[in-house]
């Protein structure tokens, strides 16, 4: 493992995943793996620069056309490319089409960079994951293959039964949690060819079970603050992105 790389510039794009949801700061912001990732290489940098041009409910076409040109401009050392999810999460999903796309973006972003980093996004074990696995499946094949032909790096967080572990989610049930985002900044890490703090993968212990009652009551309380909402925003065309610019939309001197 080479642990004497040093990255002095970092461009994150994607959607909600690498915006941060739902890390939240106590002002509502949302942190991340990207913040958290950028930190750590920036305490190894001086005048290490950042840009998070990810925004939530970007669909894969939005990040090829809004993203990757200010991105592949940037010519950043470090570019994380992560999205197709909200696509292939959708009723009606052409996985050609999204595949298509994610080439595209890798074409133009590979050559700007010294390190393109790809991944296989986790996913939440449970039913909802069931119903979706063969276009995520499908899309996950098409990854390695780009991540082969391009010399990029492919993290596979799919993988992971830890990461996949409810415990690692928030309530709304489509967002990692705090900790969730820090084991997945901690798996670009060590697939960057940094030294290991931990072991990003470590199995969590036993969960205490949970009665009918409370699981029914958490039910409930998803359908009607989350999943109602989610509905309403996929039936009427809208995203939880529209009009919200990236957080950090330059690529400038990084500030924790």
């Amino acid at each position: 493992m080479q642990t004497n790389i040093t990255y002095s510039s970092f461009v994150a794009l994607g959607d909600s995943f690498t915006e941060g949801m739902s890390d939240a700061l106590p002002d509502g912001t949302y942190r991340g793996w990207a913040d958290l990732l950028a930190g750590r290489l920036a305490a190894r940098a001086p005048g290490f620069r950042y840009a998070n041009l990810a925004v939530r409910g970007k669909l894969i076409g939005q990040i090829v056309e809004e993203q990757t040109g200010p991105a592949a401009d940037m010519g950043a050392d470090l570019v994380t490319l992560v999205g197709g999810l909200n696509d292939v999460l959708r009723p009606k999903c052409d996985v050609d089409r999204v595949c298509g796309l994610l080439e595209e973006a890798v074409e133009r972003l590979a050559p700007s960079c010294k390190r393109l980093v790809l991944m296989r996004s986790p996913g939440r074990r449970g039913p909802v994951l069931e119903r979706f696995l063969p276009r995520m499946e499908r899309l996950f094949a098409f990854i390695d293959e780009l991540g082969a032909r391009h010399d990029a790096t492919v993290v596979d967080l799919y993988a992971s039964e830890a990461v996949g572990d409810p415990r690692m989610w928030h309530e709304d049930r489509l967002h990692l949690n705090a900790e969730g985002h820090r084991r997945v900044a901690e798996a670009v890490w060590q697939a960057l060819g940094l030294e290991p703090e931990e072991d990003w993968n470590a199995p969590l212990p036993p969960a205490v079970p949970v009665g009918w009652l409370a699981r029914r009551t958490s039910d409930v309380r998803f359908a009607r603050q989350h999943l109602g909402p989610w509905i309403g925003r996929r039936l009427t065309g809208r995203s939880s992105g529209d009009g919200r610019a990236p957080k950090r939309a330059e690529l400038l001197p990084y500030e924790g």
